[in-house]
């Protein structure tokens, strides 16, 4: 996995609406990467709504808050319809992204093991360098997590 000041890989991906997003694209800007399990899950729609509810900060922060999944383009779409998500979602099918960020990995839950997404989301500078990762942030605020983490930056 990355660490603080390491500088965020660039990566291409697509977008539900046919587009595509890269990263450096957003150079200059404080960016928000977050990197979730599944669409439409109890625990990935709370983390969602949460950056979702808190978006007038963010916009007024001038922050990029961008997700991605290995669930399909169109998952992302009607996953950002039904929840009025403001954000990108990148659909990482072929777990690329993910696995440039090193985010795949042995997960334990109910007493077992196997292999899946670590939700886990990197703060980026204006320089493209990380300055912050939650490796397991609170789903139910992880909007205001972010929110805090960057003015503490400041």
């Amino acid at each position: 996995m990355l660490e603080l000041g390491d500088k965020a890989p660039d990566f291409v991906g697509p977008l539900g609406d046919g587009g595509q997003l890269r990263l450096s694209d957003f150079s200059g800007r404080k960016i928000a990467l977050y990197f979730y399990p599944m669409n439409n899950t109890p625990g990935c729609v709370l983390e969602a709504c949460s950056i979702r509810d808190n978006w007038d900060p963010f916009e007024k922060a001038g922050i990029v808050v961008i997700g991605v999944s290995p669930n399909s383009v169109r998952s992302h779409w009607n996953f950002a319809a039904k929840h009025d998500l403001p954000f990108f979602l990148v659909a990482d099918r072929d777990k690329k992204v993910i696995d440039l960020y090193g985010v795949w990995g042995e997960k334990k839950m109910f007493g077992r093991s196997f292999l899946g997404l670590k939700r886990t989301t990197f703060l980026i500078d204006e320089s493209g360098k990380i300055v912050k990762i939650f490796k397991r942030p609170k789903n139910r605020i992880h909007g205001k997590e972010i929110l805090d983490a960057f003015a503490e930056l400041q």
